[in-house]
């Protein structure tokens, strides 16, 4: 298990906070009460179907800025991640999106969260945001200056949302990832919020990533955890766990307690 005191469980459940539009994103509706009681209404319920962790997001800022975000963003994740961590004491991820994990880690250290997610730590991307480039000299440079090393980095390798610039073997991907950009986690996921992953790039990160954790990034719903478990040291699941499968949509308790109770029945 990635973190042992988290749960008893072969493979913890991250709950997704998917926030609504924040200030100064297109679609805020200049009510930020609304929005903090929309993420707590959410964690709670994922909390009551019993999942290990929450990880919060920036989800309604779309479209997103490719690196830094402005200050207000990054006012209002901390102000909703300190709500979370005063409210519920479970371990805590930050994403801002799409790439800013220099702000992810200073929200995360403001608030006491437990580790960060980074869409591109090393090499490059193209998404809709256009070309994404490591960031991994700086953040973990920022880490080290703020001796926040007790915050983790989560890091995906062949995120969702973009496509290679050039491609390169995967297993060099992820090996790049832990050595050189020093990462503490390798997240996997399909190719857009809520797809599936693909089996075989699962098995083939795990081989490459040896003793580093591995953690599923979308796509988990009740019926795969059981086939995917055994090659992931936790699993971020969202869409699947909101009402009608629709990730801006509220939790649904009901399916909180399916994904749990599927995780709970693996050996």
């Amino acid at each position: 298990m990635l973190i042992p005191e988290w749960s008893t469980r072969p493979c913890p459940i991250i709950g997704m906070l998917h926030a609504p539009p924040l200030p100064g994103s297109p679609e805020y509706r200049g009510d930020f009460a609304t929005v903090r009681h929309l993420v707590l209404r959410d964690a709670e319920t994922l909390l009551a179907g019993g999942v290990d962790g929450l990880m919060l997001e920036n989800y309604g800022d779309s479209p997103f800025y490719p690196y830094r975000v402005p200050a207000v963003t990054v006012a209002a994740m901390t102000a909703l991640a300190t709500d979370v961590r005063w409210r519920f004491d479970v371990p805590l991820g930050i994403n801002v999106l799409r790439n800013d994990g220099q702000s992810a880690l200073a929200v995360a250290l403001a608030s006491g969260a437990s580790f960060i997610r980074v869409n591109v730590l090393c090499g490059t991307r193209v998404a809709d945001q256009g070309i994404l480039n490591a960031i991994a000299h700086d953040l973990l440079r920022d880490r080290a200056n703020l001796r926040a090393d007790s915050i983790r980095i989560w890091a995906d390798v062949d995120v969702k949302h973009s496509a290679a610039l050039a491609e390169r073997e995967l297993k060099d991907e992820v090996r790049d990832l832990i050595d050189r950009g020093k990462c503490d986690a390798v997240i996997v996921s399909g190719s857009a919020t809520g797809q599936p992953i693909d089996l075989a790039t699962l098995r083939n990160v795990k081989a490459a990533a040896d003793t580093t954790p591995v953690i599923i990034g979308s796509g988990a719903t009740a019926e795969t955890v059981r086939q995917l478990a055994p090659f992931a040291s936790g699993m971020i699941v969202g869409t699947s766990l909101k009402q009608d499968g629709l990730a801006s949509n509220p939790v649904d308790l009901y399916r909180v307690k399916r994904v749990v109770e599927a995780v709970n029945q693996i050996d």
